[in-house]
């Protein structure tokens, strides 16, 4: 039997966001699969983008393309868990799992350790993956008192959450309209060239037109379309790259423990840390989620899905390490795409997974859409970035806010962007105190939840 509400404020998000088609609602197979390619294109950049930075970085070479298909084949099944929900495992609702962008401080950190030590690509991957399996632990641990922290990580904590990691976000689809860090790195002449800028407007526009249609087709298909239009346009123009297709293998067939397994406990302090910090990042990013689908975030139902999404992303981040892939968590950018389309239906979650697994066994799909021009991809995530800062504001205002709640939300901003606008305020700190706390998402997070819990005059709810 589908879990309902009938909670007055649950009510008044679905009037709010105007929804197609609810948490528990089928869409037609092809309506379904429309709207999951929609997520898909929202998140597959975000999902591959951690195993290039770390291959790349630690000269993993000729392994980078197993591994991308492998990040690619764990987030579709991770998503399958989390929407479905197995057990007491998994969310339940359209919340979908990725390579988390949080861990590369401290992959990078222990991969350089080992490297260091005279250690090959298998044994930097070896050790790797043996920290994220048994720093997952924490995240499940957690997960299961997250009903006792309820005081503590309250609507303005996960509100200033969500509203950092959405407007931290803003500035990847920035840089992407102008033509992605690549180009600013290698040929900066020609970042934010008319061309660039010209085409990521194009898709922008298309979007903002086809989200505010009353044909309900147009609104679920806003971004597909903008990024169709916008694909096509670059190809002509010449911005297509399709040599990404070539040399690649017909199919990766993942291998449990590829690299082998192993573990440092010097390593593994940072590592363990960020669970920590994830499980803060995916509390908020699951109330969003719960929000932008018209469900209480608030409540017996709401702690239980919190609890099982969190329990969800500990056990995806220990099948990643087993199927030789980065810990997975929850994605931010879907909540845009939820807003966007007007689709809340998990289902579409359940489609998306089957597109992922596929893509993860047949290399040369997912080429294709890595293909994507940057500024094509960058004028369609501009507005779904901003829309996750949004959410996060909506969950801050629902509940009254005081003088209080105004003073952490101050601090908590301050110092999150602060480090995230100012890059050297940190530099002078010891190596790993910059790689934990450079995220403004980190610092802002940290700073939130610390004045909430110690700060006198909290309001027990």
């Amino acid at each position: 039997m589908s879990e309902k509400t009938t909670n007055t404020d649950s009510n008044e998000e679905k009037d709010v966001f105007d929804l197609i088609y609810k948490l528990d609602d089928n869409p037609p197979v092809k309506e379904g699969m429309f709207a999951a390619l929609q997520h898909l294109l929202a998140i597959i950049v975000g999902i591959i983008t951690p195993t290039l930075i770390i291959g790349g970085v630690l000269g993993l070479g000729s392994e980078i393309p197993y591994l991308i298909s492998m990040a690619l084949f764990v987030s579709g099944v991770g998503t399958f868990i989390q929407v479905k929900r197995i057990g007491p495992v998994g969310s339940g609702i359209l919340s979908i799992q990725g390579t988390s962008f949080a861990f590369l401080g401290a992959i990078l950190t222990a991969g350089f350790m080992v490297k260091n030590q005279g250690g090959g690509t298998k044994e930097i991957l070896s050790t790797i993956y043996g920290l994220c399996f048994f720093g997952a632990f924490i995240e499940m641990i957690l997960s299961r008192f997250l009903h006792r922290l309820k005081t503590i990580i309250t609507p303005v904590v996960t509100g200033t959450v969500v509203t950092l990691i959405g407007l931290s976000l803003v500035k990847v689809g920035l840089m992407d309209m102008a033509g992605g860090k690549w180009l600013l790195d290698n040929k900066p002449e020609l970042f934010g060239n008319a061309q660039n800028l010209s085409l990521a407007f194009l898709v922008l526009i298309i979007v903002i037109i086809l989200t505010n249609s009353k044909n309900k087709f147009l609104r679920m298909g806003s971004v597909v379309i903008g990024l169709i239009v916008g694909y096509i346009i670059a190809a002509f123009m010449g911005m297509v790259n399709f040599n990404a297709l070539q040399g690649l293998p017909f199919m990766s067939v993942p291998i449990p423990f590829k690299y082998g397994f192993s573990f440092n406990l010097t390593a593994f302090i940072p590592v363990a840390f960020i669970y920590l910090i994830t499980t803060i990042e995916s509390t908020g990013d699951l109330t969003a989620t719960s929000m932008v689908s018209g469900e209480p975030i608030q409540g017996e139902l709401y702690m239980k899905r919190i609890k099982g999404g969190v329990l969800g992303d500990g056990v995806n981040s220990a099948i990643a390490a087993m199927f030789n892939t980065f810990p997975n968590t929850t994605f931010s950018q879907n909540n845009g795409v939820i807003q966007l389309t007007g689709i809340a239906s998990r289902y579409v979650g359940m489609y998306l997974a089957g597109f992922l697994v596929i893509l993860g066994l047949f290399p040369v799909v997912g080429a294709f859409f890595r293909s994507l021009p940057n500024p094509v991809l960058g004028g369609a995530t501009i507005v779904m970035f901003g829309m996750v800062g949004a959410a996060g504001i909506k969950i801050i205002a629902s509940s009254p806010i005081d003088r209080r709640d105004m003073l952490i939300m101050a601090v908590a901003f301050g110092l999150g962007f602060g480090v995230a606008y100012v890059p050297g305020f940190l530099g002078k700190m010891p190596e790993a105190i910059q790689q934990i706390f450079g995220s403004a998402v980190t610092t802002g997070g940290i700073t939130a939840l610390l004045l909430n819990t110690f700060l006198p005059g909290r309001r027990d709810k």
